[in-house]
């Protein structure tokens, strides 16, 4: 535990600070002005906390693990990645990031909420829109949550969340996760629409990280490379230890609801208190040599890439199926390699992936 000036609160950097942080919802919240998300797509089950938090998640997460719609997403997201491969298969290069990893991510929210007949041109902008006028209000941050003059969010990402809205609208009486949460009589059409925003911002920019940071440490290693392709078996664990090195949403914020000490720090009431996933990754007190990439690592599934707590992922299984359905689709290519010329490595505070992802193989 750490306070840095530059982030305006404390870091927590190791696993067990981090696991006690995201445990305890009723002293280190979300629910808070200063939570840049709400102020733009309104509450919503990322923003919430207690029950109001159950209310808004449990229809969501019904959805995704038992509804009709979220049988079908594992299928589809196996057809996808077969075809966006197959169409990059006679070229021999392309950037995976934009020719895989992002256009997956992309189809299967699509899918998920309803919106596959949109063109992905018009979701990716209203997306980077809503992001943008997220971002924009990140400098507030220091302001106490029961300040007045909180900044309300800009015109232009106000405008694209409401044309987004309204396609969530019209999306609900389909046959998708959005329609099937929307149906369960817990929310309100507005509710569900805002936690459906959030399903989006979740299974876009992390699934996409998720697909290429694997791609990258696999490749990155040609002995574990080849084990995996003599047994495709081993996918899934090189698919939990790339989320433990490098997870795609490497920092999550809580604000203290009151005074309280995380290992040995005295923290205030008011506080905001920011968890490095990434940081209690690689801790190593849990994790042996802990900056390499190892797929026989035992204790790898105690990596907290989809957070911990209430707050867990629900989109976990279905970002897991994802990435596996790319990994499979490309280790048949021949000789799959970076390219030497365009070298990569994950960037980013929060959202952690290489910017470009180049890789040959022979045709």
């Amino acid at each position: 535990m750490a306070w840095i000036p530059a982030l305006g609160g404390w870091l927590v950097t190791s696993h067990a600070a981090a696991v006690a942080v995201m445990r305890d919802a009723r002293a280190f919240t979300v629910d808070d002005r200063r939570f840049s998300t709400a102020r733009v797509i309104g509450p919503s089950m990322l923003s919430l906390d207690g029950a109001a938090h159950a209310r808004h998640r449990a229809p969501f997460f019904s959805a995704f693990h038992r509804g009709d719609a979220a049988a079908r997403l594992g299928t589809f997201a196996e057809a996808e990645a077969s075809r966006l491969v197959t169409a990059i298969r006679p070229h021999g290069a392309a950037d995976l990031r934009r020719a895989v990893s992002g256009p997956l991510a992309v189809a299967v929210v699509a899918e998920a909420l309803g919106l596959g007949h949109l063109a992905p041109d018009r979701l990716l902008s209203a997306y980077a829109r809503i992001v943008g006028g997220v971002n924009g209000l990140s400098g507030d941050q220091d302001v106490p949550g029961a300040n007045a003059g909180i900044t309300p969010p800009a015109p232009d990402a106000a405008a694209a969340y409401g044309q987004l809205a309204a396609d969530l609208r019209a999306a609900a009486g389909g046959r998708n996760v959005l329609a099937d949460a929307a149906r369960s009589g817990d929310l309100s059409t507005a509710e569900a629409v805002s936690d459906a925003a959030v399903v989006m911002f979740g299974g876009i920019d992390t699934t996409d990280g998720m697909i290429a940071n694997a791609v990258l440490h696999l490749l990155s290693d040609p002995g574990q490379l080849e084990l995996v392709r003599v047994d495709p078996h081993l996918v899934p664990a090189v698919i939990e230890e790339s989320l433990r090195l490098e997870p795609a949403a490497a920092l999550v914020d809580r604000y203290a609801t009151r005074d309280a000490k995380i290992g040995g720090a005295a923290i205030r009431a008011g506080d905001r208190v920011s968890v490095s996933l990434a940081a209690a990754n690689r801790d190593p007190v849990v994790f042996r040599d802990p900056d390499r990439f190892d797929i026989f690592r035992p204790d790898t599934s105690r990596h907290l890439a989809f957070a911990y707590g209430p707050h867990f992922c629900i989109g976990a299984a279905l970002a897991r199926a994802e990435t596996r359905a790319a990994l499979q689709a490309l280790l048949p290519l021949a000789r799959l390699r970076l390219d030497p010329e365009h070298p990569a490595a994950p960037r980013g505070l929060i959202f952690r992936k290489p910017p470009a992802l180049d890789v040959i193989w022979d045709t």
